[in-house]
């Protein structure tokens, strides 16, 4: 196991001798800006967890359920702002820009916080809430309608005594494209799926060039991702863990940080 260190000034001098920095985040620094993670205790949408619904089966058993379950994130990221943590990463992100430096956010979350917050250089690993694709003809599309189909208004209720809508196929999110009008689906990607190779071929070109990683928020068991930050330590890249807990990662990595990302982001990447 690794020497960890918690030496926050020390991890400051690393951020501001980095030429390429790499930030991979995950479900715990949008928590913080009070997304539900649907994970562990009390992370129940009525009476599933996201896994049991986030399934290509899943959909084609109920589309509609999947398409309530769907909608109702996506209106609950309507109350929700970046935080501290977001800002901090976006706010470095420019500054490296302006100084011929780089600042990558290779993310886990789907719900676009990182995009409100300003960050430009941004790889979504698992997809975003607010793009559909066309069951039909593959259509990719920025989706930001509230409600994302009339049928929908209303719907999506957590509370486990809550019944399906049971909406039927041709009244759900359908392709906007005239010719077209398939059926639409969440442009996230679902247990069992592959991620997207255009995206791993973006992310592993980010990480060969990689000098300094921070790992903020991440549970480190989801695979691919979780194997991103030891396979920069073994080759010697230095990497800070942000998390309110030790991780799976934690002892093959060289610095943690225990506490709200919110509070030791911006400490570390402040000018």
């Amino acid at each position: 196991m690794a020497n960890i260190s918690s030496d926050m000034n020390a991890f400051r001098e690393l951020v501001k001798s980095c030429k390429n920095l790499v930030v991979l985040t995950g479900a715990g620094v949008s928590a913080e800006s009070g997304v539900p993670t649907f994970r562990g205790a009390g992370g129940f949408w009525r009476k599933w967890n996201a896994q049991e619904l986030a399934t290509l089966e899943a959909f084609n058993e109920n589309r509609s359920l999947v398409w309530e379950f769907y909608h109702y994130r996506r209106e609950v990221m309507v109350s929700k702002a970046p935080n501290p943590a977001h800002i901090a990463i976006a706010e470095c992100e420019k500054r490296f820009k302006a100084e011929g430096r780089k600042l990558t956010v290779i993310t886990q979350n789907i719900d676009g916080l990182h995009k409100l917050a300003g960050s430009e250089r941004i790889l979504e690993l698992h997809g975003n809430l607010f793009k559909t694709r066309c069951l039909k003809c593959g259509d990719i599309a920025v989706n930001r309608d509230s409600p994302i189909c009339e049928a929908l208004r209303n719907a999506g209720e957590p509370d486990p005594g809550t019944p399906s809508a049971a909406i039927p196929d041709k009244d759900l999110p359908r392709c906007k494209i005239s010719s077209c009008g398939g059926l639409l689906r969440p442009h996230v990607v679902w247990f069992g799926e592959s991620l997207e190779m255009a995206v791993l071929d973006a992310v592993e070109k980010e990480l060969a060039d990689c000098d300094l990683c921070m790992l903020v928020g991440t549970s480190s068991v989801v695979y691919p991702a979780a194997g991103f930050a030891p396979e920069l330590a073994r080759r010697g890249v230095p990497v800070g863990e942000f998390n309110m807990e030790t991780t799976p990662a934690t002892g093959s990595l060289g610095y943690h940080f225990q506490g709200p990302a919110g509070v030791n982001v911006p400490k570390v990447l402040e000018p």
